[in-house]
């Protein structure tokens, strides 16, 4: 496995906490990793350009040097949806482009966390959509569940989605982004209905704290 795919049920996740503990993860086992937000909006501009906090937080947990427009080619300053900021730039989300730019890094490292933005089917341009960057980039997708009211629809959803795209799902992770009545029954209810395994169920995080300890690799 040269990487994998992070993609969540939702906005708003805990993706990017999740693609961190898997970084962790797999520099524990020794490993060259290196990450990709290969998309972003909410950026904020700096003396260095546009940046953005789930890009720069992949950043610091890597131990392969990647410049940031390397690993971030497209960012966008609007927090909203990645092809409509593009469009109010006048930007053309290129896959091409992306896809080199992960050869590029994989080249570089024993294994790449690239980490989605939104959900499966966000699009990246008028035709092309994440489902598309990960099946071209040929990852095993990680797929984050928000536990919260309506997660189950989200997630089988999800789930069915991306094994119709064609990649692997390599498995699931339960985040805990907010307290929910119930949480224990919702999780056993995704462990019987998806078919892949749950590689953790994460705790609401406090701050400090890191989801590597409650995930587990197949």
């Amino acid at each position: 496995m040269n990487g994998v795919f992070v993609t969540g049920t939702d906005t708003e996740v805990g993706k990017t906490v999740i693609s961190v503990g898997l970084i962790e993860k797999f520099k524990q086992q020794g490993l060259t990793v290196a990450g990709m937000k290969p998309i972003a909006s909410g950026c904020e501009q700096t003396a260095n350009g546009l940046r953005n906090e789930d890009a720069l937080a992949i950043q610091q947990h890597v131990n392969v040097e990647i410049a940031y427009e390397q690993m971030n080619p497209y960012a966008f300053e609007p927090a909203i949806a990645p092809h409509i900021a593009a469009q109010q730039t006048a930007t053309n989300i290129d896959i091409n482009v992306l896809k080199n730019n992960y050869e590029q890094i994989q080249s570089q490292a024993d294994v790449v966390v690239v980490e989605g933005a939104g959900g499966w089917l966000v699009p990246l341009n008028k035709t092309q959509s994440m489902a598309d960057l990960a099946l071209v980039l040929n990852l095993p997708v990680v797929l984050v569940v928000g536990i919260r009211l309506g997660c189950i629809n989200h997630a089988l959803l999800s789930v069915a989605a991306i094994q119709q795209s064609g990649v692997p799902l390599m498995g699931w992770v339960a985040n805990h982004v907010e307290a929910v009545a119930q949480s224990d029954e919702i999780i056993n209810t995704l462990k019987q209905g998806i078919n892949a395994p749950c590689l953790g169920v994460v705790p609401h995080l406090t701050q400090g704290q890191q989801a590597t300890e409650f995930l587990h690799l197949e």
